[in-house]
């Protein structure tokens, strides 16, 4: 589970690196923060784990940033790194990139939706599904998919902390109950005419 306070702390950090950019290289500029991740975390797992994790102190993670990253980075990547690393705040550099296109998707009208289904959806299907919850909901749909067994048929889609449920084990689930509330008032149904013979 992640910390919330740790991502309290990257959302401050994540509106001030997109607040430092234009508007017209925000995308790139968000492209090579990502660049930079998969190379540091992905490609040089060492080289990430000692910018990420406190194993230099302050001075020496100024020093690696200016010798090994600032030849090859924009200024002002280059620069937010060290305001990182002069708080001693890298090791939330997957955190704040979490947060800052979840902060860029919310300024261009984009956001994340869940949508989990018992198989592989093709192409068309999610262009529909997308198509549709523009339509509906008024915003341009980021889909995020997964698949679970659970689900038997249908989808479930969650839209923040909403979840819509059209899945195959969730309407055989209502179906049940309301065919148990039936047999329960038929039951009841029959005892009332028992009870009061017709006549009295």
């Amino acid at each position: 589970m992640e910390d919330p306070g740790a991502i309290s702390v990257a959302k401050v950090y994540a509106k001030a690196f997109l607040g430092s950019v234009p508007e017209s290289d925000k995308d790139s500029a968000i492209e090579e923060f990502a660049e930079f991740l998969n190379v540091a975390l992905n490609q040089y797992p060492q080289f990430g784990k000692m910018l990420t994790t406190r194993s230099l102190n302050k001075e020496e993670s100024l020093q690696l940033i200016d010798r090994a990253i600032a030849p090859h980075a924009s200024e002002l990547f280059t620069n937010f790194l060290r305001v990182l690393g002069r708080h001693e705040r890298l090791n939330l550099l997957q955190q704040i990139y979490t947060q800052i296109n979840k902060l860029r998707d919310a300024e261009v009208g984009k956001k994340a939706v869940v949508v989990k289904s018992a198989f592989e959806l093709t192409d068309p299907i999610l262009d529909s599904i997308r198509q549709r919850l523009n339509d509906t909901l008024g915003f341009i749909p980021v889909l995020k998919t997964s698949i679970d067994q659970n689900v038997l048929g249908g989808l479930v889609i969650q839209v923040d902390d909403t979840v819509y449920d059209g899945s195959l084990r969730t309407r055989l689930k209502q179906l049940r109950g309301r065919l148990d509330n039936r047999s329960i008032h038929e039951i009841q149904s029959g005892r009332d005419r028992f009870s009061y013979p017709e006549g009295n």
